[in-house]
């Protein structure tokens, strides 16, 4: 059952809000149901998360007062009869509502809340495709990353970066349980400036008061999002991967995952290696580094991508920072802590302070194709007090314009709640991370990290550091992905590193390579930006080859650092 006491089911798009019994996307049956898989667990992190976090999101980092526990995977042969759920088939129809592309169609599969209880509610998980422009030789799945990434308004504004696909395959993308149009979680703030929350932004320099702050305001996230918030670990987002696939008539699956997305990929191939067909994972995340190794990793990722930045920046006639980069480097960083002090003010009457500037910095620089929007932002912002062309990107506010990028940045309809995102990227990294430490140890883990990460990054130090926090007090994740999620055995499957991701740092490509085995093969992509497929023309081609042809490159080959390949 949802929070108001209904099952939780997913809505139209684009009107979010809408029950899926209104919908005309329903379930037929179908073939006969796979096999079960075996396995339990989830364990790990995001690539990018915003440290800004009000009390209101920092309330999914809290689940102990739910007293829930965790999802389960039941064995081979064994556990709860799922075979309603294989048995689906999906009708497609036309996606509702304006704007939709007119060859886009939308659908849904039926999927339970907790696997191990199929009978305790189910989740409708919204889903889309391009259907294949010749005959088709089954779907290829795509996950544009987070967690907390809606993938139907992702295709819908970036499919023309996927339509060489549809030569042998429907394109197909969904938006994950609990995310956008699939029962989307909140923790109260349903629209911008609209929260029963206490936005206080939690200070990492006074970590107990920010420990109390985060568990005052669990409640929140209980109140707004049900009994579906301690399922949303990658683990049971894996098993509606496969729900999915057989849903769409597929033996096995071929699947293209960006950042987060790559998590969810591996996880999947540990639990069904049978079922892997051709599987891409651009911008491989880390499958065994804690919440703390991976924030410093981040912010010295993140300082070094604004850092190239900035010195493209001062080359410009019209660089808000003059035409030095080492002082436009020492005006970022005064300029956060100026707006930290004493923040600006948006259009919608909100405090915009240094750590929302650093949240929508944060977002622009993931690809060299948003810079010129980050220089003109810093431009309106610094020469007229106006943040509106940062704040679109910093989670500030529901109405910013449609921007695609790799792993998922594009805003959500705007009946699906503004905190979604940041509720739902909380919500998987804590039931898919086994670290508890106590408050003690926290605190002076905190006292510890502090210099390091702000030797890191003195813009992004801060803003990363308070990840550390975000699952105190959560019941401890399962440790499936850092024990179990290596030497698998499954078909070969491509993973794409970019030498200057600053979210995936190309080290986690090597070190997920080696543990998941020989079915890992390496494509060095040296250049920049996060991930590769949209940027690289030579990635584009290697990883196209692979999923439409099963040409795969040699492991360890590489793409150049220009486009041309």
């Amino acid at each position: 059952m949802g929070a108001d006491g209904a099952e939780p089911t997913v809505s139209d798009w684009p009107n979010a809000g809408r029950r899926a019994r209104d919908s005309p996307h329903n379930v037929t049956e179908g073939p006969p149901p796979d096999p079960q898989p075996g396995a339990p667990g989830g364990a790990m992190k995001s690539t990018h998360t915003r440290t800004a976090v009000t009390t209101a999101t920092a309330a999914a980092a809290v689940l102990a007062l739910l007293g829930a526990a965790l999802p389960s995977v039941t064995e081979a042969g064994g556990g709860p009869d799922l075979s309603r759920f294989y048995n689906q088939r999906i009708a497609w129809s036309s996606c509702p509502g304006e704007g939709a592309p007119r060859d886009l169609q939308c659908g849904k599969v039926t999927v339970p809340i907790d696997y191990a209880r199929p009978e305790a509610g189910t989740v409708d998980v919204a889903m889309t495709r391009y259907r294949a422009s010749a005959g088709s030789r089954g779907s290829v799945l795509l996950n544009f990353g987070g967690p907390g990434g809606a993938g139907v308004p992702e295709l819908a504004a970036g499919g023309k970066d996927f339509l060489h696909l549809t030569n042998a395959y429907d394109v197909v993308t969904f938006d994950p349980r609990g995310v956008g149009q699939s029962s989307p979680i909140s923790c109260g703030q349903r629209a911008a400036g609209d929260t029963d929350a206490d936005d206080t932004v939690i200070d990492v320099t006074n970590p107990r008061a920010a420990l109390t702050q985060i568990r005052k305001t669990a409640d929140q996230c209980a109140k707004h999002s049900g009994p579906l918030l301690p399922h949303m670990g990658t683990v049971d987002v894996a098993r509606d991967l496969d729900v999915m696939r057989q849903a769409l008539g597929d033996k096995k699956l071929n699947y293209l995952g960006f950042s987060y997305g790559t998590r969810l990929g591996a996880v999947y191939a540990a639990q069904f290696p049978g079922k892997v067909g051709r599987m891409v994972l651009d911008g491989v995340d880390t499958l065994t580094e804690s919440l703390a190794e991976q924030g410093l990793v981040g912010a010295q990722g993140q300082q070094t991508a604004l850092e190239g930045f900035l010195d493209s920046c001062v080359k410009h006639l019209l660089c808000p920072f003059g035409s030095d980069a080492r002082s436009a480097r020492e005006q970022v960083v005064q300029l956060v802590a100026r707006l930290d002090k004493q923040p600006a003010s948006t259009p919608l009457g909100q405090p915009f302070t240094g750590q929302d500037l650093v949240a929508g910095i944060s977002e622009l620089l993931f690809s060299k194709r948003m810079w010129p929007m980050l220089e003109q932002g810093l431009s309106q912002l610094m020469e007229q007090g106006d943040p509106s062309g940062i704040m679109y990107y910093s989670g500030l506010s529901i109405s910013a314009p449609s921007v695609h990028r790799a792993n998922g940045g594009i805003v959500a309809p705007n009946d699906v709640p503004v905190d979604n995102m940041t509720a739902a990227l909380m919500a998987v990294n804590c039931a898919d991370d086994p670290d508890r430490p106590s408050a003690d140890r926290i605190t002076k883990d905190i006292t510890r990290l502090r210099g390091q990460y702000d030797e890191a990054s003195p813009v992004f130090g801060r803003y990363r550091l308070t990840q550390v926090l975000t699952c105190y007090g959560r019941p401890k994740g399962t440790d499936f992905i850092r024990e179990k999620v290596k030497n698998v055995h499954s078909a070969k499957m491509l993973l794409v590193g970019t030498r200057g991701d600053p979210a995936t740092p190309y080290r986690w490509t090597l070190e997920t390579a080696k543990r998941l085995g020989p079915s890992a093969v390496v494509l060095d992509n040296r250049g920049e930006g996060h991930t590769g497929y949209t940027t690289s023309q030579c990635v584009h081609r290697k990883v196209d080859s692979f999923l439409l042809y099963g040409s795969l490159p040699a492991d360890g080959s590489s793409c150049g650092p220009d486009t041309a390949g």
